[in-house]
């Protein structure tokens, strides 16, 4: 750390590495199954039988963007419920489009497509890498595979153009994503006759038939052979077996903790990377084993199922199999209950029951108050950052959130000694919404919508206080072991006799 500086939170160490891992959605369920794994988790697949049992860990991913982890209540009762937490594991980007060859005034640029609502203007003279997944095919194999890939030294850039050329630059930018957002990836003459690092433009193939020599002149027509070569180096093949890939740019200046005390993180994706880490860190903490079993709060002691989800494809709507729109929530959920019911007599409604005891809760990043811009925010709702993690309301239902599921969250981390905050929009702007609305609609379990506060929401880079991570880890953890108890103190439904009834 700097000089002068304090020591930061080990959570929001530990974020940080977290954050350095998952440059994209498979890195970031990667980067989580890895710490799932160490803390005693078992794989397990979606398309195989499941055999579960009580005080069992697993987890499941889909897609390799989405992941799917739960401990089974070493107490486990049926028909108890599930207490879960989710966040999404994707954030705004560049994507490179599927023929992203583009040359412009002897420069080889790459064609990208927006995904998401970013603040592009960011994206302007970063240093950017590139990662995603890549599918390989090799030339008389009958098998594909499946790589994930990192690029993380810089090797495209989107340059600005200079303020001599267009004097009105700083009265207001308006990007043209295809037009302004193709970066350069190389210079055409250099490529041409293969100087510098740059390797050449191949020949043409000899017309043998062969598979190979096919595949090469697909992707010839499609894609630069510098950029080719790059992926294939870090896919561990030959750019011909490159059958095709779901790839995006990167800023590749790390993550790191700054600020004059070390008090803040400067990161790209802390929406939502930062919700991600804390509930596993949360889910971790809440099954481990040094909890001990005389412990109330521990897995010996649960008698349901403490699970998180970390959905792809929120920043576009969630509509797809792993996003949370989809039905992977309600498959886990039932498949859990047949598996840990199988063998016993038929037992009426467990899976419905089982959602009704149930409690979600929605992570998704919250907008603290701008020193810059303190306007922009409803006067009595102003989230800032070292007072804890925000619950946000909109009366349009845009967060899932209602008196009850405010009131649960916030008991639970008033009672673990958490600060907690309030967020509303101003009346005057619209509000944004997550994953909290669609959850409860397609699973009808009570939900709240939360988030730690950040700055620079949707940049390139963004900002948020290491203590927050600290006091999501520290709530989402209470939520874990405290909810199942605190919830059978609270009646709502089905005590409509004790309501009609005089007070004593």
């Amino acid at each position: 750390m700097a000089p002068g500086g304090g020591e930061p939170p080990r959570e929001a160490v530990d974020a940080v590495a977290y954050f350095n891992e998952a440059w994209t959605p498979y890195h970031a369920v990667l980067a989580t199954c890895r710490r799932l794994i160490d803390a005693g988790y078992e794989e397990i697949n979606e398309r195989d039988a499941w055999e579960l049992k009580p005080g069992g860990k697993y987890f499941f991913t889909r897609n390799m963007s989405a992941v799917c982890a739960f401990a089974v209540g070493g107490s486990y009762v049926p028909g108890s419920g599930f207490v879960v937490v989710g966040a999404h594991t994707d954030s705004p980007c560049p994507k490179l489009k599927p023929n992203t060859k583009a040359t412009s005034e002897r420069f080889l640029q790459v064609r990208t497509q927006n995904y998401g609502g970013g603040l592009w203007y960011t994206w302007f003279d970063r240093d950017l890498g590139v990662a995603g997944r890549v599918v390989v095919k090799r030339a008389g194999v009958d098998k594909a595979r499946h790589a994930v890939v990192k690029i993380d030294r810089p090797v495209m850039r989107i340059p600005s153009l200079a303020i001599h050329l267009n004097r009105d630059m700083n009265n207001g930018f308006a990007v043209n994503f295809q037009q302004h957002m193709a970066p350069i990836i190389a210079n055409a003459a250099e490529a041409a006759l293969g100087s510098g690092s740059v390797p050449p433009e191949p020949k043409r193939a000899k017309a043998d038939g062969s598979d190979e020599n096919k595949n090469a002149e697909k992707n010839a027509a499609r894609h630069h052979p510098a950029l080719l070569e790059l992926i294939a180096e870090a896919a561990g093949c030959d750019p011909a077996d490159v059958a095709d890939f779901d790839l995006q740019l990167c800023d590749v200046q790390p993550s790191t903790i700054g600020g004059a005390k070390n008090e803040y993180i400067f990161s790209g994706r802390l929406d939502n990377l930062a919700s991600c880490y804390a509930s596993l860190a949360a889910l971790i903490n809440a099954t481990s084993d040094s909890l001990g079993g005389d412990s109330p709060g521990s897995l010996a002691h649960e008698t349901g199922v403490r699970m998180l989800v970390h959905y792809d494809h929120e920043e576009v709507g969630s509509d797809s199999a792993q996003g949370a729109g989809s039905s992977m929530t309600e498959d886990a959920m039932r498949r859990v209950c047949s598996s840990l019911c199988r063998g016993r007599d038929e037992i009426e409604g467990v899976a419905e029951r089982s959602r009704r005891k149930s409690f979600i809760v929605s992570a998704d990043m919250a907008h603290a108050v701008h020193p810059n811009y303190g306007d922009k925010h409803e006067p009595g709702h102003r989230p800032r950052f070292g007072d804890g993690v925000v619950i946000k309301h909109n009366a349009n239902q845009r967060y899932a959130t209602d008196a009850v599921t405010a009131w649960l969250f916030r008991e639970l981390g008033e009672r673990a000694g958490v600060p907690v905050q309030e967020f509303v929009v101003r009346s005057d702007l619209g509000c944004g919404s997550t994953i909290g609305p669609i959850l409860s609609t397609r699973t009808g379990i009570r939900t709240v919508d939360v988030g730690a506060p950040q700055l620079s929401m949707h940049s390139v880079r963004e900002m948020c206080g290491c203590d927050d991570v600290k006091h999501s880890v520290a709530h989402f953890t209470a939520v874990y072991e405290g909810f199942t108890k605190l919830d059978e103190t609270l009646m709502v439904d089905g005590a409509v006799g004790n309501l009609c009834r005089p007070c004593d």
